[in-house]
């Protein structure tokens, strides 16, 4: 079962130079039990291995079903990890997985999304868990809300995260996956990108250097004036919609394309969202609809019985470029899960030691593994 994966993986941690001396660099974690809820795919191997081979107890949930592979799961299990995770695992079954995570009595913490986090304390929750971490802005702004029973170091507001990961790279993979999956390009479509954040910045940067004519939908008054200063047309996003042959989600906000908006779109229309969150797409309006799939992840609505109007949902909404593509480079993501070594190094040791709270981790952490 595992003779191809282990190549994959040889073949990952061999392109991963930073993060296997990252791991080297930690020390002995026997002491520690690290429920870790993050993206379960093949680039997470080797640093889920390198724990175990320190000595720490692992548990792996989720932060996105769609985003599991099953063989990467499999494979840390065998190798010592506890697990309740697979690909597309129903709602019931994921959100029991966290209990399921916190039963097992964890000492730390690392989280895309912060759902173990907030189910602690929204359920005051008793827990062993002396400190955490949090690697996602949907997961920093859950944790707005919440006074922290630990401290908890936030690494998504780092810049070499902002600069590499989040400006870069899912923009890049994104319409990667989109030529792979549609097998077409951007040429002569017009683009719309919903949200002018650093992943935003990337998609509209990507999406004009494949070729489209891209348009900027923001709220946010200073992002969209930065737009503008960037050389991008904005648009109120009701406007934008009628006119766009390819929507890109890239907020992590719910429901930013809600179903009156959907039903403004013109027929043939390609939506994906790269987002945390699968909700930034109304999908539920959507199901309400007859459903057909032309090609792998491409799922195709039918919004009226002549087959007149129809809209291409990439991955069912679900984050696109790691549901129907690989995400991140290896050697881009590289810096980032070097980073989360250095970070979980941090909280099973000085980190420990902060008052309850919500931190940016510390800068002689993070730079040291560059």
């Amino acid at each position: 079962m595992y003779d191809n994966f282990s190549a994959e993986l040889d073949w990952a941690t061999l392109h991963m130079t930073r993060t296997r001396a990252a791991v080297e660099a930690l020390p002995d974690l026997s002491h520690v039990r690290l429920a870790c809820n993050m993206h379960l795919d093949l680039k997470m191997a080797p640093l889920v291995k390198g724990l175990l081979d320190k000595g720490a107890k692992v548990f792996l949930t989720t932060c996105n079903p769609t985003t599991v592979q099953d063989d990467v799961v499999a494979y840390l299990m065998n190798h010592g990890a506890e697990a309740k995770a697979w690909r597309n695992m129903e709602y019931a079954d994921w959100q029991e997985s966290f209990r399921e995570a916190l039963a097992w009595n964890p000492t730390h913490l690392c989280e895309m999304g912060s759902d173990i986090t907030a189910l602690i304390h929204n359920e005051n929750i008793k827990t062993n868990v002396k400190a955490g971490l949090e690697a996602t802005g949907s997961g920093i702004n859950r944790l707005n809300g919440l006074t922290p029973n630990y401290p908890i170091f936030n690494w998504d507001d780092l810049p070499v995260k902002e600069g590499l990961h989040n400006r870069h790279m899912v923009g890049l993979t994104a319409w990667h996956t989109f030529f792979e999956t549609t097998h077409l390009t951007l040429h002569e479509k017009t683009v719309v990108v919903i949200g002018y954040g650093l992943v935003g910045q990337g998609v509209a940067a990507a999406a004009k250097a494949y070729g489209g004519k891209v348009i900027v939908a923001e709220i946010d008054k200073a992002r969209a004036l930065q737009a503008q200063y960037d050389g991008w047309q904005v648009m109120p996003l009701a406007e934008a919609v009628k006119i766009a042959d390819v929507i890109a989600t890239a907020t992590g906000a719910k429901n930013v394309l809600s179903g009156d908006l959907l039903q403004q779109v013109k027929s043939g229309v390609f939506i994906l969202n790269v987002g945390h969150v699968a909700e930034e797409i109304d999908v539920d309006f959507l199901t309400n609809y007859k459903m057909k799939e032309p090609m792998p992840y491409i799922n195709a609505y039918h919004l009226d019985d002549n087959d007149d109007k129809v809209i291409y949902l990439l991955a069912n909404g679900s984050m696109f470029n790691l549901t129907a593509g690989y995400g991140d480079s290896l050697n881009a993501f590289d810096v980032t899960l070097a980073v989360m070594a250095s970070g979980i190094g941090h909280i099973v040791g000085e980190g420990e030691k902060a008052d309850n709270g919500v931190y940016l981790l510390p800068q002689n952490v993070w730079q040291k593994v560059l």
